[in-house]
C-alpha cells in the first residue's frame, strides 16, 4: 500500500486529493490545523477501514511538522503534497485577489508567504528522509498566477509572488533531491469551485485533482522540476 502525506486535508482540493488516494487503496496521511473540526475528513477517515489518518499539521508552524515526521519516522512516503495555502485574506472567490498598487496589505503577504513558500520548503526538509526511502515525489500545488510569462494583466502583488516563490522552490528541490531519489513538480489546479476559488469557478475539484494525479503518476526524471496545468499541459515559468 503506497503512502502519501496531504497538507491542508480538510476540505477543497486536498480533501478531494484524500478521498481519490483512498479510494485507490493508498493510504493517506491528512495534515491539517484543526482535524477535530474537520467533520468532512473525520467522516471519510472514519469510513475508509483505517486508510486515512489524520494529524494535527499546521505549515506555518514547523514544529508541527517536525512532530509529525518524528512520529512517522521509518515510513517510506510515496508522495507529498503541498497543497496548504493562503490567498492573504479571509474573503473567499475572486475578489480575494483585489487590491492593487497602492493597496498592499503586507501582513497578508507575510502570512502568504509562510504558507505558500515556506511551508512547502520546511515539509520537503523535514520529510525528505522518508520520501528518500520510496524514491517519493513531492507535489506542490501551486497556480499559474505565478508565472512571469503568463502576466498580462498585472495586480495581485502578493499572491503571484509566492506562488513564483513556490516555483522556485519546486524547481530548485527538483535539482538538489535528484541524487537522492526524489522527484519534484508543481502544478496549477485550475480556478476550481471551493470556498478559496468560489462559486463560479469551472473546474470541480474531481477533475482538477484527477488530473493533477495523472501528472504526478506519469512524472519521471526528465520531467521532474516543471509546472503543468492541471490538464496535463506544460506552462511557462
Amino acid at each position: 500500500m503506497p503512502d502519501v502525506l496531504v497538507t491542508g486535508a480538510n476540505r477543497g482540493i486536498g480533501l478531494e486529493f484524500v478521498r481519490q488516494y483512498a479510494a485507490e487503496g493508498w493510504h493517506v496521511i491528512a495534515g491539517c490545523r484543526h482535524p477535530d473540526a474537520a467533520t468532512e475528513l473525520q467522516t471519510l477517515a472514519t469510513s475508509s477501514g483505517g486508510r486515512v489518518t489524520l494529524h494535527v499539521l499546521d505549515v506555518e508552524d514547523h514544529a508541527t511538522i517536525d512532530q509529525v515526521a518524528a512520529l512517522l519516522a521509518g515510513t517510506r512516503l510515496d508522495l507529498l503534497i503541498n497543497n496548504a495555502g493562503s490567498s492573504g485574506s479571509p474573503t473567499s472567490g475572486r475578489d480575494r485577489q483585489a487590491g492593487g498598487f497602492g493597496q498592499s496589505n503586507f501582513d497578508g503577504w507575510l502570512t502568504m508567504f509562510r504558507v505558500n513558500v515556506m511551508g512547502p520548503m520546511k515539509m520537503a526538509e523535514a520529510f525528505a528522509p522518508h520520501l528518500e526511502a520510496a524514491g517519493g515525489t513531492v507535489a506542490t500545488v501551486s497556480s499559474q498566477l505565478g508565472s512571469m510569462a503568463l502576466n498580462t494583466s498585472g495586480n495581485v502583488y502578493g499572491y503571484r509572488a509566492t506562488k513564483a516563490g513556490a516555483n522556485a522552490v519546486t524547481k530548485s528541490l527538483a535539482i538538489d533531491l535528484a541524487g537522492r531519489g526524489i522527484k519534484a513538480v508543481t502544478m496549477h489546479p485550475g480556478w476550481v469551485k471551493t470556498d478559496m476559488g468560489g462559486p463560479s469557478a469551472p473546474v470541480e475539484p474531481s477533475a482538477s485533482v484527477r488530473g493533477m494525479r495523472a501528472i504526478i503518476a506519469g512524472l519521471t526524471p526528465a520531467t521532474s522540476g516543471h509546472f503543468f496545468n492541471f490538464d496535463g499541459s506544460p506552462l511557462p515559468w
